[in-house]
C-alpha cells in the first residue's frame, strides 16, 4: 500500500476536530475554557471520567486509562491502523490526500479500489433512492414494516431495492466502465444487471465503505436461485471476511466487552432497533477465522445464536470450536425451533442472561445426539477432560450426572486431565499505580505541560533526576521540542488531563522541580562521595531557601 506523505499527515491531524470525532461515540459538555468531559466510550461507567482538550487535540480516561491523539481515537474506535486512520479523517474533513511516489502498478491498483469503491457508493444510493423515493418501491417498503422494521432503523443500515435494470446505464453515464461494473459485482456477463428484483443489504468493511451486496429475493419468478444471493467473491468482497452490521456494532462490542453472532442480516437490524447494539451476522456460515480476527481485535466475549436445527447446530459448533481455540469465552443463546431473533427482539436481552457456556452446549448436544448410555459418557468424558476446573465444568458434570443419573463416585472419576493451571494469562489492562516517587516525577512533568514557561527550567533538570525511562524520554522530547511516538502521545494526554484537574499551576511545578533536584541531591550524598560532599550539601541548601521562598 502506498505510504502517505508526511505533509497529508500533518494537514489532516491540523484539519480533525477531536471533539466534533468523540462526541459521535459519547457526549461531552464543557468542563472549562480548555477541557470537555463525558463517560468513556471504552467502558461502562457512571461517572464522567473522559476529558478531551480540544486544542491539542487529546484525550485521556482516568477510568481505564486509555489516551492519545485525535488519530489514536479513530484507530481504537474504528479498528484501523494508522493510514487507516488518516484515510477515515481525511475523508470525515475533506481533505485530499497525497501518497508517496510508488510503482506505477501500485499506483493503478490504488486507483482502481477508489474507483470501485466510489462506484458501490453510487450503487448504494441509488437502491436507496429505488427503494425510498419510487412507486415501485412501494410493495417492498410495506414489507419491511410488515416484518417491524421502521423506516429510521432501514435507513440506518442504508436498505435498497435493485429494479433487475437501470443501475448499469447508470454507471456508464457517470463514467464507469462494463469491466469496472462487472469487477464490483454489479454486471452479468452480458452486460445487464446482476441483481433482479431484491432487496439490497449493502455490506461495509471496518471504514464503512460499501464491499459489495447481499439481496433478499422477494418475488417467486426471481431467475437467480437461493433466498439470498451475495455480490460474487472480487477483488474488494470476500465472504468469509465480512460480518454484517460490524462498522455499526464496533462502539458497542467494545464498550460492552461482548459480541453477539446472528445468522441474519434482518435480525441484526432488528435487535439493534429493539436496543441490542454489539450484534453482527456471520453471512449465514459458521464463524471463521478471518471474521474471529475482526471480533477478537474488540472482545474475547462471544454470544452465538443459530437456528435450533440440525444445520444450525453444526454451524455453532464449527464456529464454537474455531473461537474457543482463538481463547474467546463463548456461550450459546438456544432459541425455540423455528424461531430467529427477529422474531422476539424485544425478550432478546432476557435470552442473553440465561445463555449456556460453551461446555454445557457441547455436553447437551452429545447427549442428545447419542442414543447409548454408555457412548454418551465416553464421549462426554472426552470433552471434559481436558478442560480444568470451573464453575462452567461443574455445571455441565452436573448436567451430566442428571441425564445419565451418574453416581457420585463416577462423577469423582472425571477430574481434569490438566489439574495444574497455566497462570501465563495476562491480566487485564489498567492505569499504570505509580509509587510516591514515580508520582512526583509525572506531577512535574503534567505541571510542565500546563505551564510551558517550565520548560528552561526543566532543561536544567538531567535525564538522571528521572527513575522512569518513560518520564526521561517525555523530558526530552519537551527539552529538545522531538516529535512525540505513540507512546508519548498518550503520556502527553494523561498528563494535560492531570494537570487541568489537579490545577497544577506554575508555583506547584516549581516546586516539583525543586523537589526532584533535593531527591538527586541526598541520593548523591548516600553514596558517600567525600570529595563532594560540601558541595552538594551547599546545593542542597540553596534548593531548601528556594523552597522556603515559595512559601
Amino acid at each position: 500500500m502506498a505510504r502517505i506523505k508526511d505533509t497529508s499527515v500533518a494537514e489532516v491531524k491540523a484539519a480533525a476536530d477531536i471533539v466534533d470525532v468523540v462526541s459521535a461515540r459519547t457526549s461531552l459538555r464543557r468542563a472549562s475554557s480548555s477541557r470537555f468531559t463525558g463517560r468513556c466510550p471504552f467502558h461502562e461507567e457512571r461517572t464522567p471520567s473522559f476529558s478531551v482538550d480540544p486544542v491539542d487535540k487529546l484525550y485521556y480516561c482516568f477510568g481505564c486509562g486509555k489516551g492519545g491523539d485525535v488519530v489514536r481515537f479513530v484507530q481504537e474506535t474504528e479498528n484501523l491502523d494508522f493510514a487507516g486512520a488518516i484515510e477515515w479523517l481525511a475523508d470525515r474533513f475533506r481533505v485530499q490526500l497525497e501518497y508517496e511516489e510508488t510503482s506505477p502498478h501500485a499506483d493503478a491498483a490504488r486507483r482502481r479500489r477508489e474507483r470501485l469503491t466510489a462506484l458501490l457508493e453510487q450503487a448504494t444510493t441509488y437502491f436507496e433512492r429505488v427503494l425510498w423515493d419510487s412507486e415501485t418501491g412501494a410493495s417492498v417498503r410495506d414489507y419491511l414494516t410488515g416484518r417491524g422494521l421502521a423506516e429510521e432503523i432501514s435507513r440506518e443500515f442504508r436498505l435498497g431495492l435493485s429494479r433487475g435494470s437501470g443501475l448499469v446505464v447508470k454507471a456508464r453515464e457517470s463514467g464507469f466502465t462494463i469491466e469496472e461494473i462487472r469487477a464490483a459485482g454489479l454486471a452479468n456477463q452480458r452486460g445487464n444487471d446482476y441483481f433482479p428484483f431484491r432487496l439490497m443489504f449493502p455490506l461495509a468493511d471496518a471504514r464503512g465503505r460499501v464491499i459489495g451486496f447481499q439481496a433478499r429475493r422477494l418475488r417467486d419468478d426471481d431467475p437467480l436461485r437461493g433466498k439470498y444471493v451475495n455480490t460474487p467473491e472480487s477483488e474488494l468482497f470476500k465472504k468469509g471476511n465480512v460480518l454484517y452490521g460490524l462498522h455499526l456494532a464496533r462502539p458497542a462490542i467494545a464498550k460492552q466487552d461482548r459480541a453477539i453472532v446472528v445468522e441474519g442480516n434482518t435480525d441484526v437490524i432488528a435487535l439493534r432497533q429493539a436496543g441490542v447494539e454489539p450484534v453482527v451476522a456471520s453471512m449465514g456460515t459458521a464463524l471463521t477465522e478471518a471474521q474471529l480476527r475482526e471480533l477478537g481485535r474488540l472482545t474475547k466475549r462471544l454470544f452465538l445464536c443459530f437456528d435450533a436445527d440440525a444445520a444450525g447446530q453444526e454451524a455453532t459448533l464449527r464456529g464454537m470450536e474455531l473461537a474457543v481455540r482463538q481463547g474467546f469465552d463463548v456461550r450459546v443463546v438456544a432459541l425455540p425451533r423455528g424461531e430467529d431473533p427477529a422474531d422476539a427482539p424485544d425478550s432478546f436481552a432476557a435470552r442473553l442472561g440465561s445463555a449456556e457456556s460453551y461446555l454445557h452446549y457441547r455436553v447437551r448436544i452429545t447427549l442428545e445426539r447419542t442414543t447409548d448410555r454408555q457412548e454418551a459418557f465416553v464421549r462426554a468424558r472426552e470433552i471434559l477432560a481436558p478442560v480444568e476446573d470451573s464453575p462452567e465444568r461443574q455445571e455441565a458434570l452436573r448436567l451430566l450426572a442428571d441425564r445419565l443419573d451418574l453416581p457420585r463416585e463416577t462423577l469423582a472419576g472425571l477430574a481434569p486431565s490438566n489439574v495444574a493451571r497455566t497462570a501465563s494469562a495476562p491480566a487485564a489492562s489498567t492505569p499504570r499505580l505509580l509509587e510516591a516517587g514515580l508520582q512526583r516525577e509525572r506531577d512535574l512533568l503534567a505541571a510542565v505541560v500546563r505551564n510551558p514557561s517550565l520548560v528552561p527550567e526543566l532543561a536544567a533538570l538531567t535525564p538522571d533526576h528521572f527513575d522512569d525511562p518513560l518520564h526521561r524520554r517525555f523530558r526530552e522530547s519537551l527539552v529538545e521540542r522531538t516529535p512525540e511516538d505513540e507512546e508519548l502521545l498518550a503520556l502527553r494526554a494523561e498528563l494535560g488531563a492531570r494537570a487541568d484537574r489537579d490545577e497544577l499551576d506554575e508555583r506547584t511545578g516549581k516546586e516539583l522541580l525543586l523537589r526532584l533536584h533535593e531527591r538527586r541531591l541526598r541520593r548523591e550524598l548516600q553514596g558517600g562521595d567525600l570529595v563532594r560532599a560540601t558541595e552538594l550539601q551547599a546545593q542542597l541548601a540553596k534548593v531548601h531557601s528556594a523552597l522556603a521562598e515559595l512559601g
